[in-house]
């Protein structure tokens, strides 16, 4: 009977490389993540209803060139102050039941210029204003 222990020596397991390759993950992972932040600002989108027929017998469209002209319903209008624009308003409004406004404004127009189509609209008394916006050509086709 042989009762000696046998000569070799015990098998170890070797951390180092383990550790290695668990820094290197988590360095990988602390790089590759973005962080973004989400703003606070609540915003309810409007929902399209395809199946509702589009009647805008109400709108009236103020569009505003780039040199600060304004024209209403296709009409250019005589001068660019604000009571004129309000005047003009008020009579469309008159002529329409619960009317709107749609801004189409140039992109390279001065922001006064918008801000004082704002102004007649609160003067006139009109409450909906809405703006009129063109996708990106690029965007668009590539959808």
């Amino acid at each position: 009977m042989n009762f000696r222990r046998p000569s070799g020596e015990e098998p170890e397991i070797n951390l180092i490389p383990f550790i290695d390759v668990l820094l290197v993950v988590i360095i990988f992972l602390m790089l590759s993540t973005t962080y973004s932040k989400f703003t606070e600002l609540q915003v309810t989108l409007p929902v399209a209803d395809s199946e509702a027929t589009r009647d805008r017998p109400a709108e009236i469209v103020v569009s505003v060139a780039s040199d600060g002209r304004y024209s209403i319903d296709g009409r250019p209008v005589d001068g660019s102050t604000v009571e004129v624009l309000t005047s003009v308003l008020r009579q469309l409004a008159a002529e329409r039941k619960d009317p709107f406004i749609i801004i189409s404004a140039d992109a390279t127009a001065a922001h006064q210029s918008v801000i004082n189509v704002l102004d007649a609209a609160r003067r006139a008394g009109l409450s909906k204003v809405t703006f009129a916006a063109q996708g990106k050509a690029g965007a668009a086709a590539a959808r």
